[in-house]
């Protein structure tokens, strides 16, 4: 599982560095979370500057992309050129977006007549453009999930993985991460937000979901 977290010129740290943590705790061969850019290098809106790890074209053959966001969103979706360098296949690829990355969503086309999660300050930018944006962290439909707020990163990573391994992998994934003493706590309420989101889930697969938890951190 080849995993692209997109990340442009202004980028927000908690979206891809917690995204790219977590998905990175997953050990299996062949699995591997990279940033992605349009060039070989970017800086975060706070001034953190770190090297790609793989050419923008990577994304279109990667089997799951993440849009992080940043403070120049707005700007990098009117780039005729880099929009149309995306070239994705929803039909193959786990495709999300944080925050103000739900805008490059619906720039591609990826978000049409399906609710949308964001932040508070891109909501009215999505809005402008059509959008039905919801008062929720996190919605995924098929292969289309969309998070809102920093810290959703979090719902987002555990999406791809439970959707590629299964619900033990997610659980040995968060509990690497979570505060100590709280890894259950953790665990239970990232699969009630993911459970919440996830249009015609089967909530029959989470029956019994805390045994299983409690099991799996033993």
């Amino acid at each position: 599982m080849r995993i692209a977290i997109v990340t442009f010129e202004g980028f927000n740290e908690i979206d891809s560095f917690v995204a790219l943590n977590i998905l990175n705790r997953v050990k299996r061969e062949g699995w591997k979370a990279e940033i992605i850019a349009p060039s070989n290098r970017v800086t975060s809106m706070n001034g953190v500057t770190v090297h790609t790890q793989q050419p923008l074209s990577f994304v279109n053959q990667a089997d799951a992309v993440l849009f992080g966001s940043g403070k120049l969103t707005r700007t990098v979706i009117q780039d005729e050129k880099l929009m149309s360098s995306f070239q994705l296949e929803p039909s193959r690829q786990l495709i999300g977006s944080q925050c103000s990355g739900a805008l490059i969503m619906k720039r591609l086309g990826l978000v049409e007549n399906t609710p949308i999660c964001t932040d508070l300050g891109t909501r009215p930018w999505l809005v402008e453009f059509g959008a039905q944006v919801i008062d929720q962290s996190f919605m995924a439909k098929g292969n289309i999930a969309t998070a809102g707020g920093c810290l959703a990163a979090q719902y987002l990573a555990a999406w791809i993985i439970h959707r590629s391994l299964g619900r033990e992998a997610v659980v040995e994934a968060l509990s690497y991460v979570a505060p100590v003493g709280e890894e259950q706590s953790l665990v239970e309420r990232v699969f009630t937000i993911i459970e919440t989101g996830v249009e015609n889930v089967d909530t029959s697969s989470y029956v019994n979901l805390t045994s299983r938890i409690t099991s799996a951190l033993r």
